[in-house]
């Protein structure tokens, strides 16, 4: 067997763009270089990693299980960087952590920010995702951290306490819905809502327990941050779910309402997880205390 850490990212690369061509760039490669790299990579493992269709390539048995091998030494290389990094000045450790909508807005900026202040030899991956795919990368070993609901099963994962987040409806002053009476969700699909960016955490979490009701949130417009969302309920456009965080760290308007939600899905909290802290590399650990207000 004769590959190198090159092979083994132009493979993921690929794998996770689709294509050749893409993974090739995302590799900083050629085509023809790219090309050439997975033709010596199946001639010396002896196997077919890709079936090559059409509309791009998807991989192998072989090519699923070389793919959660080449994560796990690609993360030891890194793990092994970093943790050497403390003794080689200018050489920089990464993190990768990956979160959903409401720690990446709410409650990460000022965390990371602060404990980037403090380790001026360590860069952080952040990545905003659905907390299902989160706890399927840290499985894989393609993060280090992440941040999900309690909603989610994390069965083979370490897990510590993050943050309570609960959801709130909020409504512009005067809708229907703010007559006094306790408001299910379901009842709320019967209006229209503004909503945050599709590809947000928060948006796909939303749109799955709707699916679940039997029904669709009709999405009148959407925003790219809460506070977008907020302003535009206060001015009329429609109603919203949003953390009560996004709520609490504003000045109170007349604009909008806020109602609870009653539902056991919108009681969530946040947990930190990883799949080992203690096989974490040095920086990975101390950035996992510094979340968990250790």
């Amino acid at each position: 067997m004769h590959f190198d850490f090159t092979d083994l990212r132009l493979y993921l690369n690929i794998l996770d763009t689709g294509n050749i061509t893409a993974g090739a760039r995302r590799s900083h490669l050629s085509l023809a270089a790219a090309s050439a790299r997975v033709r010596a990579l199946e001639a010396s493992l002896g196997i077919a990693l890709f079936e090559r269709g059409r509309r791009g390539v998807t991989p192998t048995p072989a090519g699923k299980a070389l793919a959660q091998h080449a994560r796990v030494l690609l993360q030891h290389a890194e793990h092994l960087q970093q943790d050497l990094a403390e003794y080689a000045k200018g050489v920089k450790g990464r993190v990768r952590l990956l979160c959903n909508t409401s720690a990446m807005s709410e409650y990460l900026p000022e965390l990371l920010a602060t404990f980037l202040k403090g380790h001026p030899h360590l860069d952080i991956d952040l990545q905003e995702l659905p907390s299902t795919r989160i706890t399927h990368a840290l499985r894989q070993g393609a993060a280090d951290l992440g941040i999900v609901s309690d909603a989610v099963d994390t069965d083979g994962l370490q897990t510590r306490p993050f943050r309570h987040d609960p959801l709130t409806l909020i409504l512009p002053s005067g809708h229907p819905l703010t007559d006094g009476r306790v408001v299910s969700f379901s009842e709320t699909l019967a209006h229209d809502y503004v909503g945050l960016n599709a590809s947000s955490a928060l948006a796909v979490y939303l749109e799955e327990q709707a699916l679940h009701s039997g029904l669709r949130m009709q999405i009148r417009i959407r925003a790219d941050s809460f506070d977008g969302v907020i302003r535009m309920v206060a001015h009329g456009a429609g109603i919203a779910i949003v953390p009560r965080a996004a709520i609490e760290r504003r000045t109170p308007a007349p604009s909008y309402r806020c109602l609870p939600l009653q539902e056991a899905w919108a009681q969530r909290a946040l947990l930190l997880a990883a799949r080992d802290f203690q096989a974490l590399p040095a920086y990975a650990r101390a950035l996992a205390l510094h979340l968990a207000g250790d």
